[in-house]
């Protein structure tokens, strides 16, 4: 009897069926690829000994490729500073600015003449200072105290002033350090906290409470002079009073701008500051106690996340989390605008920030963004990679106990396997 002939329809499904199903060669390639990814994750992990932790996920087919301790809690070294970022971002936005402002207790008179202080109002911008300064280490992209000496001539009308410039830096808490320090003045955040932090905080030969403000309303006072307005008052640090009139204002980069200065090169001093600004702004107080509060709040009201942090750098080693806290927010962020901005301000393998001369003429070149984190025995990195096929994969490396030369060595073996993946 004549075998039935397949209706047209089923017929063409059953010739083109095989070129979208893969052969069983293909299906044993893959798993053998899968496969040898993680004998290779778990060999490197290994050498690296039982207190570090790794964790990698495909967000093109939304399953974990591996897992090793993934759950362990480690102190996140400036790792910390990708949930600094994300809360800037969740809750300022990526195109929100800080404002440096010039307030006038007076009136101004014909001729030009201000009568009475003008007051230098600090709004916790970390790139605020000279020209010279913003370009030598930020590449021009800052917030100058010029601007605002044009803005005081130009805009306002202002040519003389009979009282005297105050440095107001109560935006924020006076404290100059963060937790790892006592709050006390740290040199590992390359600079001293202030809401009116001049060149990074310098003090030139002010040493009282204050001295952040005084020093930045020194430099608006000799700004002026220089520009031909003539002040014949000193300069001090002070509270702006009641009723005092806005005169000019400075906006800083955005809050997008700022992080890409901040995360690459892995800017303890941003990070801290930017923190404050989120406890002033949203957290009741320019506090790191308060930002460290609101951040915390952040990632558990929005990520389901609830990581130990009690700074915005992770200098402290009381902060702690863990390599799938990391990678569960990398890969919530992923597909997000706001996940766009983070992976675009991240160091890229060998090519800029920590990362520059890692991984160099490696697959992961070019392929790989990440954030690292350092403290004594404790070497981190974490990021997204690039796979050969184009699709990206989230991971964090966590080690804990070993050299950092050693983890970086091995963190990079792991980092170029996911880009040959």
């Amino acid at each position: 009897m004549p075998r039935p002939r397949p209706a047209p329809l089923l017929a063409l499904l059953c010739a083109l069926l095989p070129a979208f199903l893969p052969s069983a060669a293909q299906a044993r390639r893959g798993l053998a690829t899968v496969a040898a990814l993680q004998g290779h994750l778990a060999h490197e992990l290994s050498l690296a000994g039982a207190q570090s932790g790794a964790y990698v996920y495909d967000l093109s087919t939304d399953r974990t490729l591996f897992s090793e301790r993934a759950q362990q809690l480690h102190p996140p070294a400036s790792v910390e500073k990708l949930y600094t970022a994300t809360t800037a971002l969740e809750r300022l936005g990526a195109d929100a600015r800080l404002e440096t402002t010039v307030l006038g207790a007076g009136h101004l008179v014909p001729g030009g003449v201000w009568e009475g202080d003008l007051y230098l109002h600090g709004g916790g911008d970390p790139t605020f200072g000279s020209t010279l300064f913003i370009a030598a280490h930020y590449g021009g992209l800052g917030t100058s105290v010029s601007e605002l000496v044009a803005q005081l001539i130009h805009t306002a009308g202002i040519h003389r002033v009979t009282g005297s410039i105050e440095g107001d830096e109560s935006y924020l808490d006076p404290l100059r350090g963060e937790p790892s320090s006592g709050y006390q003045l740290d040199p590992y955040l390359e600079g001293t906290l202030s809401a009116l932090a001049f060149n990074r905080g310098e003090t030139g030969h002010y040493h009282g409470a204050h001295a952040p403000a005084e020093y930045a309303a020194h430099e608006l006072r000799h700004a002026l002079l220089a520009a031909g307005v003539a002040v014949h008052g000193g300069s001090g640090a002070a509270t702006t009073p009641a009723g005092a009139i806005r005169l000019a204002v400075a906006p800083s980069p955005t809050i997008a701008q700022l992080l890409g200065l901040m995360l690459p090169p892995s800017d303890n001093f941003f990070a801290e500051t930017l923190l404050k600004d989120l406890g002033a702004r949203y957290g009741g107080a320019g506090t790191t106690a308060a930002g460290a509060h609101l951040v915390r709040e952040t990632l558990a009201t929005d990520f389901g996340l609830r990581p130990h942090v009690v700074d915005g750098s992770g200098l402290s080693r009381e902060d702690e989390t863990s390599p799938l806290q990391v990678v569960t927010l990398l890969k919530d962020l992923a597909t997000t605008p706001l996940g766009t901005t983070l992976r675009a301000d991240m160091a890229v393998a060998g090519h800029s920030g920590t990362l520059a001369e890692r991984m160099r003429g490696s697959a992961a070149a070019g392929r790989c963004q990440g954030k690292t984190g350092t403290l004594t025995g404790v070497s981190n990195l974490v990021g997204y990679c690039q796979d050969l096929s184009g699709q990206y994969l989230a991971f964090a490396f966590f080690n804990d106990g070993i050299a950092i030369e050693t983890a970086h060595a091995l963190q990079d073996n792991m980092a170029i396997a996911l880009a040959d993946y």
